[in-house]
């Protein structure tokens, strides 16, 4: 994806990319991707004049991202978007009896379908939309597939369907889970990213980004 050295960047999303940002500085980047991937652009770029939002909340699920759009995203009119929700959408949810049917896959479709319309409605194209992920431990992670994956897929249509960058973390995590061990990624519960799984997303972003301003 294309960028300039005077881009708005936003990142938006639940606690994966809220990590513990202090709320009453609106340009505080938490402690995770958002501010990892800011630091390096800066580092890379030091004479760029880039803006940097995190407008991650832990907990959102998709439709809490739709309700605070306005605020949280299209007031900002940030030039690129990094947006990763899902997890959610499936954790809180678990033990419930619609759980792995087919409507909440159709249901998170639609949410997030009408998120990226907003949002590419306002003029906001340049989109880097991260799949949800999940690793397997602890165990009983792997009967959340049934609910995961098909939103997983949903996102993937979507990329293509609003002509977003598609950053597919799940199968990324699941890759380097193989070479070091799910706990290295994302500790004890499979879904919050280590300090390394941060590094892994940061470098996930950085590696599908094209310097306009050098071309």
């Amino acid at each position: 994806m294309e960028f300039y050295q005077k881009d708005t960047w936003l990142f938006l999303g639940d606690s994966i990319t809220d990590c513990d940002r202090n709320r009453q500085d609106p340009y505080d980047l938490g402690h995770g991707f958002a501010h990892m991937t800011a630091d390096q652009l800066n580092h890379m770029y030091p004479d760029g004049d880039f803006t940097f939002y995190n407008r991650g909340i832990g907990g959102d699920q998709s439709h809490d991202v739709l309700a605070r759009l306005q605020e949280d995203c299209l007031d900002l009119k940030p030039d690129i978007l990094v947006f990763l929700i899902g997890i959610n959408d499936t954790w809180h949810h678990v033990g419930a009896a619609d759980f792995g049917f087919a409507g909440r896959g159709h249901r998170f479709e639609e949410t997030v379908r009408q998120i990226l319309t907003k949002v590419t409605a306002s003029g906001i194209t340049r989109i880097l939309l991260l799949e949800p992920f999940l690793l397997p431990y602890p165990a009983d992670r792997k009967s959340w597939r049934v609910d995961l994956d098909p939103k997983i897929h949903c996102i993937r249509q979507l990329a293509a369907e609003f002509a977003c960058q598609l950053v597919p973390l799940d199968g990324m995590f699941a890759e380097a889970a193989v070479a070091q061990g799910p706990q290295a990624l994302t500790g004890e519960d499979g879904v919050h990213p280590t300090t390394a799984g941060h590094q892994l997303i940061t470098q996930a972003l950085l590696d599908r980004l094209s310097d306009t301003d050098k071309q």
